[in-house]
Order: C-alpha cells, then sequence, then structure tokens
C-alpha cells in the first residue's frame, strides 16, 4: 500500500514545530542559570552547601550557631557539599551545577514518563511547554511548581532536582509494572525504585508527597492488574524505602510528621486559585474527563483525584500545608492536555483542543515574559515586558570583606534569609526551624533588640548572650543608636544598610 508523503512528513513536521519553542525555553533556561537571580530559599541551601562543606560528618544547624539536625541536609545536598569541599568551588557555583543537572533530570523523566503514554513525537515537547507554560493568567512564583517563571527562580532547588527524579520514578514504576508481560520486573528493579522513592522523600518532602501520590496512581492505574508476585515486590519496594528513610542519619524524617505552624505560610495556595492556575484547570480537568470516559482507572486520572481530594482538604480543614500537594493535580491535568491533542480521540475535538491550547500557551508566555528581564538587561526589553519584570534579591557578598565564616550577625528576617549562604550565622533563623529547641527566643530576641522600646541594658545583654560579632540594619530598623559605645560603624551596602562591629 502507498503511503501518501504527506501523511510521513506531518508527524515529523508537527514535532519540530512543537521542539522549536521547547528548546528555546531550555536554552533560556541555561542562560538564567548562568546568573542564578536570587529570591526565596536560595539562601539557605547556599548555607547548607557551606555548613557541609566545613564538616561533612556534623554539620549543624545551617543557619544558627547550635548544634542541631536539619531536613535541608538530604542525600542530594550531602553530594552538592562533597562536591563543594573536593572543588573548593564556592555554594554559588556548585548551586549553577546543581541546576543544570536538575533541569536535565526534569526534562528528561518527563520525555520518559509521557513516552510511556504515548509513542507520537510531537507529545514530549508538547507535554514540557505545557508545564512551563499552562497555568493562569497571573504570576505565581512557588518551589515544587513548574511555571517558567516559577522555574528560572528555583531550578537550582532541591525541589527541582526532586521533581525531575519523580517523572523517572513514574516512568520507570510503569515499565517495571510491564515488564516481561504480567509478571512485571524483578526484584533488583523494584528494589531500587524503593531507594529512588526514599531519595525523593529525603530531598524535598512536598515533592516527595507529590511523587508518592503519582506512584499510586500509577499501581492503581496499571493494565493488567498487578499479580500477587508483583504486588509483593512493591512491598519489598515500600520496606525498603521505609528502611532508608529510618537510617538517614542527618535528621529523624519522620519528626517531620508532627510539624506545627505551617499553615499561615501556606495560605497563600489557596488564594486566587483561577488567576495562577486557570489555564491549567480550565483546559486540563476536560481532557482528564475525556481519558476518564476512555478507562475509568487511567493513571493521570486517580493522580488528578489524588492531588485535587488532599488540596481541598487541606483548605476545608485549615491545613494550609496539605495545598504543596497542588502539583500532583496541576501536573497530571497538564499533562492530560498536551496527550489528549495526538490521543485517539474525535479529530474535530482534537482541533478545538489544539487551537485553546495555543492560545493558553501564548497566555501563559506573556504572563511570565517578565523573566526575560534575568537574561536580558531590562533596558533592553520592550516596555510591556519590563513592566512585568521582577528584580532578583541582591545578595550580601558586600559583607564578606568584613564578615568571616562562622562569625554571629543579628539582622531582621529578610537579612536572616541571605547572609547565612556566605558563611556567616544569624541569631535568629529566616525561615521556620522545627528542629531548633529556642527558636522562639531568638526570635523574640531579634524583635526586642530593634522595638524602640527596649532599654538599652537589654539589647547590650541580648548582642552578649547570643555571641554577637555584626549588626546589620537600616537606619530606620531600630536598635542601639549609631554612635552607641557598643559598635562601630564597619561598611555601608545597598539601599543604605549598614554593618556594625560589636565592640567587647
Amino acid at each position: 500500500m502507498r503511503v501518501a508523503p504527506n501523511a510521513v512528513i506531518r508527524p515529523y513536521t508537527r514535532a519540530a514545530a512543537l521542539s522549536v519553542p521547547a528548546l528555546l525555553l531550555l536554552v533560556l533556561l541555561l542562560l538564567v542559570i548562568v546568573r542564578l537571580p536570587w529570591a526565596g530559599d536560595l539562601g539557605i541551601h547556599a548555607a547548607t552547601i557551606e555548613r557541609l562543606r566545613h564538616d561533612l560528618v556534623d554539620p549543624g544547624n545551617p543557619l544558627v550557631d547550635a548544634d542541631t539536625p536539619s531536613p535541608y541536609y538530604s542525600p542530594w545536598m550531602l553530594l552538592l557539599g562533597c562536591l563543594a569541599k573536593v572543588t573548593g568551588l564556592s555554594a554559588f557555583a556548585v548551586l549553577r551545577g546543581a541546576a543544570v543537572v536538575g533541569l536535565a533530570l526534569l526534562v528528561s523523566g518527563v520525555w520518559r514518563f509521557v513516552r510511556t503514554f504515548s509513542d507520537r513525537r510531537g507529545a514530549p515537547p508538547l507535554a514540557l511547554l505545557c508545564l512551563l507554560l499552562l497555568w493562569g493568567p497571573g504570576l505565581f512564583t512557588w518551589s515544587g511548581f513548574l511555571g517558567l517563571n516559577s522555574l528560572a527562580l528555583t531550578v537550582s532547588y532541591p525541589s527541582t532536582f526532586a521533581l525531575g527524579l519523580s517523572f523517572h520514578f513514574w516512568a520507570l514504576l510503569r515499565r517495571a509494572l510491564r515488564g516481561a508481560g504480567r509478571r512485571g520486573a524483578g526484584w533488583p528493579a523494584f528494589l531500587g525504585l524503593g531507594v529512588l522513592w526514599s531519595v525523593i522523600l529525603l530531598s524535598h518532602q512536598f515533592t516527595g508527597v507529590v511523587a508518592s501520590f503519582g506512584g499510586l496512581a500509577m499501581v492503581l492505574g496499571a493494565r493488567p492488574w498487578p499479580t500477587r508476585g508483583l504486588l509483593l515486590r512493591l512491598a519489598g519496594a515500600l520496606a525498603l524505602g521505609l528502611a532508608v528513610l529510618l537510617a538517614w542519619p542527618y535528621y529523624s524524617f519522620f519528626d517531620l510528621f508532627g510539624v506545627g505552624d505551617l499553615e499561615e505560610i501556606h495560605r497563600s495556595l489557596y488564594r486566587h486559585l483561577l488567576s495562577h492556575f486557570g489555564l491549567a484547570l480550565l483546559l486540563g480537568v476536560p481532557a482528564l474527563a475525556l481519558r476518564w470516559r476512555r478507562d475509568r482507572r487511567d493513571p493521570l486520572v486517580l493522580f488528578f483525584l489524588l492531588g485535587a481530594v488532599m488540596f481541598a482538604a487541606g483548605g476545608l480543614t485549615g491545613h494550609y500545608s496539605w495545598g504543596r500537594v497542588l502539583p500532583a493535580a496541576l501536573i497530571p491535568a497538564q499533562l492530560a492536555v498536551a496527550l489528549e491533542v495526538f490521543g485517539a480521540g474525535r479529530a474535530g475535538v482534537r482541533r478545538a483542543l489544539t487551537w485553546l491550547l495555543g492560545a493558553a500557551l501564548l497566555l501563559g508566555a506573556w504572563t511570565q515574559a517578565g523573566m526575560l528581564g534575568y537574561v536580558v538587561p531590562r533596558d533592553a526589553l520592550p516596555a510591556p515586558v519590563a513592566a512585568k519584570y521582577r528584580p532578583p534579591w541582591p545578595g550580601y557578598r558586600w559583607l564578606t570583606e568584613k564578615v568571616r565564616y562562622g562569625d554571629v550577625v543579628l539582622a531582621k528576617t529578610f537579612p536572616s534569609r541571605q547572609i547565612p549562604a556566605y558563611g556567616p550565622y544569624t541569631v535568629a533563623p529566616g525561615y521556620p526551624d522545627f528542629f531548633l529547641p529556642d527558636q522562639e527566643e531568638r526570635v523574640a530576641a531579634v524583635r526586642a533588640y530593634f522595638a524602640p522600646s527596649t532599654p538599652r541594658t537589654d539589647r547590650v545583654d541580648i548582642l552578649r548572650r547570643y555571641g554577637v560579632r555584626w549588626v546589620v540594619a537600616y537606619p530606620s530598623d531600630g536598635g542601639l543608636q549609631p554612635d552607641d559605645p557598643a559598635l562601630r560603624r564597619a561598611a555601608t551596602g545597598p539601599r543604605g544598610q549598614v554593618l556594625y562591629e560589636v565592640r567587647g
């Protein structure tokens, strides 16, 4: 039978047309990595590498001068700390390398996972475009969420590494369940999956929950249904993964279940849902419904339901930290749209979905166009794009001429999120630290130091109690007067911020 030339050329043309914008976005992210714009949690990850560089066995608290465990000491960060120790590279240079590895894992993981659902060449690049651009008309940035702007700021974080591993985990699990017919893959493959699952959980706990929901959905949606032997191997993988979690020496993973005070931080995940995620939901839910009509145990549908139910339960019960599971609903919705464009449904439905998706992706790209400012100078951007640009944090490298590794610096919360990245400690952690027993006392001490009603003697006592060598403050922050005999002005930083040396 003769095949029309267009029938052969069209799939390749479509795949190429989708691969070009996906490749351009990846090149853009690689250029962002060169600059490594500072926002969010970059400081604590750099500080974690600094502590591990100085002591791989007992690094202590990454933010304050205290000998406590920390969930930031994950297998991935331990590897990065070893790299910093062996090579002598700075923490930020190591984080750039981590960003390249994380991005490579993410792209290859998406590719492998999508290929378990479709052999169409255009499906993986379209899936990647959906994950990066199919969000909402309002800008949203949070670690563990794959929007283009969010990823530009968090690509070096452990959350990106863990998400990349998660896509590989789901792909490998699907292949293991289908390997060798109904028998599935052997014990080595499943035990390896158990270890991989534990590494994801240890590296970024919230992403670990998303990975776990995805893994459960892959098992519940497996066809044919797993045999007794397969279920036994799955149980063995689960047991080995739990054993690794129990044996991890740097912090107690299961103590995290008793952690509180996370709800207010995550309340914003439940605000402006349509603005932040509307495009993914408005197109993704119908695409999932089409898949559900064809298969009542479709893994992506089950994945979405698990994530959506837990997210809703968090909102209804006030457990807003459960909102971090939202990628478990968004990822399958975004992937479902991409897969349905190449699916087996009616041509008219596919055509309509293609046009709607194209418009949604363009809107998503425009919403996140401000991230071009991380690569292109703001003055070179068109005015409408420049208006969307949000400058990254400036950092505190200017302190390093005076402040040395291990010195204690007293500063307010925002500077305390960045200063430890260069080696010093702060009096109070810039982020909640649930393994630090005197966290509240430290936070209260910093607040009291800067409070206008605090007597001088109490301020000086705070400096002595915590062994403070330096104070970082704006003139309007409060605290001891600049001409106080306990302080000496040592340097001036951006926007008038001052570094004071503590005398005596």
